[in-house]
C-alpha cells in the first residue's frame, strides 16, 4: 500500500485547520451595518456570503454587489459553507444538536429542498452556473494509509436526475495517460464547465496534487497538470483560477493565481498573502476569497483576474463569497 509523503500530509493539515476555522465560534468583530429584507438566490447583482460578524455569525447573508461593505440582508439561515447559482443553493451545515453535518439544497428562497448526511467535516462547496450540479468537500480521518490524520472527500450531486457520487474515488483515474489505482487518492475543489456533465478539481495522490478533469456521465477522471489546487472555472470557460503551492510546497503556503486554458499559462495575482480557499469568480475579471483572521474571523477579498492592480477587502465580517449574477 502506498502512504503519502510528508508534503502532502501537511498540505491535508493545514487545509484542514482552515476548515476547523470555517465552523468555529470563537469571537470575531461587528459589521457596521443594518441587516434589511430577506434574502433570495434569483439572480442579481449581489454577492452572497457567509456572515463571521458577532451577531450574525454563520448565517447566510447578502449584499449589493455594487455596495459590498454597504447593508446586509441577513438570512436565519446558518451554514459552515455556502454557495449558490442559477437560483440554487447549497449549505453545508450541522445537522441539527448533533456533531455531524449534513448538505442541504436550497431553492430561490432558502427552503431546504433535500437533506443529505455527510460524514466528515465540510470545507467546499460549489454550484454549477445552471444551478443544476452540486459539488462538496469534506476532512474525514480514519484512512489507513495516512495514520488517522485528515484525508479529504469530494461529492457531487445531480439535482436534475437525483444522481449521486458520494466520493470521486469511485471514479476510473488515469495519470499521465494511463490508468492508475492507488489507496492514497484524494479529491477536493470542484468546478463545474457549463455542460453540467463536465467538471475540474483536485487530486492527490503519492505526494503530487494534480488539476484533474472528470466525467460526470462516464465516472472518469484524468490528470491534466501538477500544483493547481481549489480550482475555480471563469464565467466564460477559458480560465482557472486556483492556488497554487508557492515552489511546489504546501508547507510555504499558496499563491493566487489564473491559468489559461489555451496557452496553458499562469498568471500570479497580485495578491501576496498566502490564501488557502477555493476562489471564486465574481465576473469575468475580478476573483475573490476569504482571508481569516484567527478562529472565527475572515473577510472577503478581491483581486484583478489578470495579474494587475492590488487586492482589495471587499465584505468585512464574511467568508464563502458567490456571486449571484445579472
Amino acid at each position: 500500500m502506498k502512504t503519502r509523503i510528508l508534503v502532502a500530509v501537511i498540505g491535508v493539515l493545514v487545509l484542514a485547520g482552515a476548515a476547523v476555522a470555517y465552523v468555529g465560534f470563537a469571537g470575531a468583530r461587528s459589521h457596521d451595518v443594518t441587516a434589511t429584507g430577506v434574502v433570495s438566490l434569483d439572480p442579481g447583482p449581489r454577492l452572497l456570503f457567509r456572515s463571521t460578524g458577532d451577531a450574525d455569525r454563520g448565517h447566510v447573508a447578502t449584499v449589493s454587489a455594487t455596495d459590498p461593505g454597504g447593508p446586509r440582508t441577513v438570512s436565519p439561515l446558518s451554514c459552515a459553507r455556502v454557495y449558490a447559482a442559477g437560483g440554487t443553493g447549497l449549505c453545508l451545515r450541522q445537522d441539527g444538536d448533533l456533531t455531524t453535518y449534513q448538505l442541504a439544497v436550497l431553492d430561490r428562497g432558502l427552503a431546504v429542498r433535500r437533506e443529505i448526511p455527510l460524514v466528515g467535516l465540510p470545507n467546499r462547496a460549489r454550484v454549477s452556473a445552471s444551478g443544476r450540479m452540486l459539488a462538496w468537500t469534506v476532512f474525514v480521518t480514519g484512512d489507513s494509509y495516512n495514520g488517522g490524520m485528515f484525508s479529504t472527500r469530494a461529492g457531487i450531486l445531480d439535482t436534475a436526475t437525483g444522481d449521486l457520487a458520494g466520493t470521486l474515488e469511485d471514479y476510473a483515474v488515469t495519470l499521465d495517460g494511463r490508468p492508475y489505482q492507488a489507496a492514497d487518492l484524494n479529491f477536493w475543489g470542484v468546478t463545474f464547465t457549463g455542460d453540467d456533465r463536465h467538471f475540474s478539481a483536485t487530486m492527490s495522490t503519492a505526494g503530487h496534487r494534480y488539476l484533474v478533469a472528470g466525467d460526470f456521465a462516464a465516472h472518469t477522471i484524468r490528470t491534466l497538470r501538477e500544483n493547481v489546487e481549489c480550482p475555480s472555472l471563469s464565467p466564460d470557460g477559458t480560465r482557472v483560477a486556483f492556488k497554487a503551492a508557492v515552489d511546489g510546497d504546501p508547507a510555504r503556503g499558496w499563491r493566487l493565481s489564473v491559468l489559461d486554458l489555451a496557452g496553458l499559462r499562469v498568471t500570479p495575482m497580485a495578491e501576496t498573502r498566502s490564501v488557502d480557499d477555493q476562489p471564486a469568480w465574481l465576473d469575468d475579471h475580478t476573483i475573490g476569497y476569504g482571508v481569516p483572521r484567527g478562529p472565527g474571523h475572515a473577510d472577503v477579498w478581491s483581486v484583478p483576474a489578470d495579474g494587475s492592480g492590488a487586492s482589495r477587502l471587499l465584505i468585512p465580517d464574511a467568508e464563502s463569497p458567490a456571486a449571484l449574477g445579472s
